[in-house]
């Protein structure tokens, strides 16, 4: 299977506000002091910045409505609740009940329709006894060497990768992940991202010597080189980027503040391969406690 494609789909958001749900686990998050009006209008610029920012890059983008019934304040989130890859589609179990709306029939036949995949793949029945695995927030695939990375938390259980790594055929890579107040990290793409030819991630967050070697190898042995991110720079979403496949060049998508955080040496090493594309999403990074990857759901067929 290649390392990234040039087709997406990302969800307009109907109602995005604060969830306090999903605050409970994800500690990124924060309140807005905007009315839902002026918020929910800035999130609007915001998300059709990333929509034209990547339609200019030559990726193919398809862009679902969000409905405004039920709320789903976490809808510009697609990539947690589905997956397209390997002939297959998988849906999720969610850990935060008023995310599981987010799941839509109507996206999966469209999907279908567009791909030609028949095998759908329906996980939620986990969440009957609380056991979640959110999608591409919980999983970061190195989809050419058939590894799939993942730090466990309250929203990615090993059963349950365990499971989708039996389906796909993948090799489990499971550690522990904790911010620097000792909380764990609520999705393993908020501190790494899988490249070609690098790995962005912070390993000074995987306090085990032994986990942190162990995912150390795996990265070296594929070939890829480190970009070693602080505890800061994932504060700033640094770690939440994804490669995709651009016109004329591999584009690395990701927000701008994380592209401020960045060092020298850092973007030295992602642009030997790889252009930065940065797209300034703030107001949905600071209420939603995601970033650019988070809101781009990817289509292999």
């Amino acid at each position: 299977m290649k390392p990234c494609t040039n087709r997406v789909f990302i969800i307009e958001p109907a109602a995005f506000t604060f969830n306090d749900e999903a605050a409970r686990s994800n500690h990124f998050q924060r309140p807005s002091n905007l009315s839902a009006e002026a918020l929910n209008q800035q999130v609007k610029k915001e998300f059709h910045r990333l929509a034209d920012a990547l339609k200019t890059q030559g990726i193919e983008v398809t862009v679902f409505q969000d409905t405004p019934d039920p709320v789903k304040p976490d809808a510009v989130f697609p990539n947690n609740w589905i997956s397209v890859n390997n002939k297959r589609i998988i849906t999720y179990p969610m850990c935060h009940p008023n995310r599981r709306t987010e799941r839509r029939q109507d996206i999966i036949d469209v999907l279908m329709k567009q791909t030609g995949i028949t095998t759908i793949t329906d996980l939620s029945v986990y969440e009957q006894s609380n056991r979640f695995l959110e999608g591409t927030g919980s999983i970061v695939f190195d989809h050419p060497n058939r590894l799939a990375y993942a730090c466990l938390s309250d929203r990615t259980h090993e059963s349950v990768l365990q499971e989708v790594c039996s389906i796909l055929d993948y090799q489990p890579v499971v550690f522990h992940a904790y911010d620097v107040n000792g909380l764990p990290i609520y999705h393993t793409n908020v501190m790494m991202s899988i490249a070609p030819d690098f790995a962005v991630i912070c390993l000074d967050s995987i306090t085990d010597e032994l986990e942190r070697k162990r995912v150390e190898q795996h990265i070296l042995k594929t070939g890829k080189e480190i970009v070693a991110l602080s505890q800061d720079q994932v504060n700033h979403f640094a770690g939440n980027m994804l490669t995709l496949e651009g016109t004329n060049d591999l584009v690395q998508v990701m927000s701008r503040q994380a592209y401020n955080s960045l060092r020298a040496k850092q973007l030295e090493t992602i642009r030997k391969t790889t252009t930065p594309l940065p797209v300034d999403i703030t107001t949905i990074e600071t209420i939603g406690g995601g970033s650019v990857r988070c809101m781009i759901a990817e289509i292999f067929d």
